[in-house]
């Protein structure tokens, strides 16, 4: 699902009944904030995704989304070269606890329901926003501190950014990221962009840069 207003109840769930008897919560965009704060106060793991309708979505996606509901096996995901953020890889190899989504909704849980980020490894994708907006989130995610101690970047879908003053999306990233030193990999078919693929959130995964790709395990029981 995708809708607006998620914010608003992101710390008035009922997080103890989540927790005796979790349910697999689906979505992405601002339904981000959603799966973080099941995290952050249940430890309730869910999908970063929609139900994505072959018709409208394309094949690929459908089946992700089926793979990620359906099975509890891995689910393996390749860069792909033709995705913008992809020369954003570095090298290495990270595990921790994937945790995110949409950068915009990170920033916005900072201070109330973003979970401690420390031995994670953080997925970010957004779309249709101004440079200085990625860059004003970055920056108060890195000066506040909550991204330290993070194990990796996987970095999805930026989608529908224009350049501004010479500069891209691409370039915001890198600066606000490479500092970090540790393995990112770019190029993950993973957000608001043409094929996009579901995946755990909250889940043990593995980030190999080296060979791009993110192993992440099921959310599924």
């Amino acid at each position: 699902m995708e809708e607006k207003g998620a914010c608003r109840i992101a710390d008035g769930l009922d997080f103890p009944a989540m927790q005796a008897d979790p349910k697999l919560v689906i979505g992405f965009s601002e339904i981000t904030i959603l799966h973080l704060a099941l995290w952050h106060h249940a430890s309730v793991p869910g999908i970063h995704g929609a139900c994505w309708d072959s018709d409208r979505f394309g094949e690929t996606a459908a089946q992700s989304f089926r793979r990620a509901i359906l099975t509890t096996e891995a689910v393996t995901i390749h860069a792909r070269a033709d995705e913008p953020t992809s020369v954003l890889t570095t090298r290495g190899q990270a595990r921790g606890i994937l945790l995110g989504g949409n950068l915009d909704m990170i920033a916005t849980a900072a201070g109330w329901v973003l979970p401690n980020l420390e031995r994670t490894i953080l997925l970010i994708e957004d779309v249709e926003k101004g440079l200085g907006h990625i860059d004003r989130h970055l920056t108060r995610l890195l000066k506040a501190g909550y991204l330290d101690g993070i194990r990796g970047v996987a970095i999805g879908q930026f989608t529908g950014f224009d350049k501004a003053g010479g500069w891209t999306v691409i370039d915001v990233l890198r600066d606000r990221l490479v500092p970090l030193g540790v393995p990112i990999l770019g190029g993950l078919p993973v957000g608001h962009g043409p094929n996009a693929l579901a995946v755990p959130v909250g889940t043990e995964a593995a980030l190999d840069a080296d060979h791009g790709t993110l192993v992440v395990e099921s959310a599924a029981e």
